[in-house]
């Protein structure tokens, strides 16, 4: 569908599939639930009521209104600073160069924790766990079918494996025992607030040095938030220079 194409006219001032875009897009995240036949129709007929508001402010001439002045003045003056905001600090850039300098000098910053690979049984009592932890043992059945059989957490579909995930990130109880486990090893029960878990460590990543390629494009943006800041206080400073500032 063309965005040019006319969809509606309100006294010959017409409504576009560009119009409608637009309102979905400046809607951010929230708009998405519009892209579809039904959300563009209310978006429609939303922009057909501004049109009816605007011809209805035109012929009571609201804009004489003195309030309606006021609102408009403090409204240019919030756009006028957010412009100036934007022109202190347009010509800010960061360079790759700089971005690999801020690396180099700053490795401790780039490097991840240990992190463990673990999947878990949850039930809601001990003997179920001992019970569960001996077939295992005993290779009566595989930890991922054990996992779907009898877990009550949510990851039993994927064979009660819980992912990649660094030291504090699970409950203490849970946490410790993870930590402390060999790649392989089967452990319970272990007790925590939601039951009682058997635990079995899939895999082990030591703390390493994230590449600059990986990281460059976050450090970038700190960087550049920084230099905008610099660049906004210095305007400022320069300001104050030029004009007169009393405080009382």
């Amino acid at each position: 569908m063309s965005n040019e194409k006319v969809l509606a006219s309100v006294m010959g001032k017409v409504i576009t599939q560009a119009d409608v875009e637009e309102f979905i897009d400046n809607l951010g995240q929230r708009g998405e639930n519009y892209r579809n036949p039904q959300g563009y129709a209310i978006i429609l007929d939303e922009l057909i009521n501004q049109k009816l508001l605007l011809l209805d402010a035109s012929r009571n001439f609201y804009e004489a209104d003195p309030v309606f002045k006021a609102e408009l003045n403090k409204a240019k003056e919030s756009l006028l600073v957010s412009f100036a905001i934007q022109k202190a600090v347009e010509k800010v850039t960061v360079t790759d160069a700089e971005a690999k300098t801020y690396y180099d000098s700053n490795k401790d910053q780039f490097v991840t924790g240990v992190t463990v690979n673990a999947s878990h049984i949850l039930v809601d009592n001990e003997d179920s766990a001992k019970d569960i932890l001996a077939k295992l043992q005993n290779n009566e059945i595989s930890f991922e079918d054990a996992a779907k059989q009898f877990s009550k957490c949510p990851s039993a579909e994927r064979g009660g494996n819980l992912g990649d995930f660094g030291k504090g990130q699970m409950v203490p109880e849970f946490d410790e025992a993870c930590f402390s486990m060999e790649v392989g090893e089967l452990k319970g029960p272990v007790k925590t607030d939601f039951g009682y878990h058997v635990i079995k460590l899939n895999s082990k990543n030591e703390s390493k040095t994230i590449a600059f390629e990986e990281i460059k494009q976050q450090i970038k943006e700190r960087l550049l938030a920084e230099k905008q800041q610099a660049a906004y206080k210095s305007k400022i400073n320069q300001l104050k220079i030029l004009y007169q500032v009393d405080k009382f």
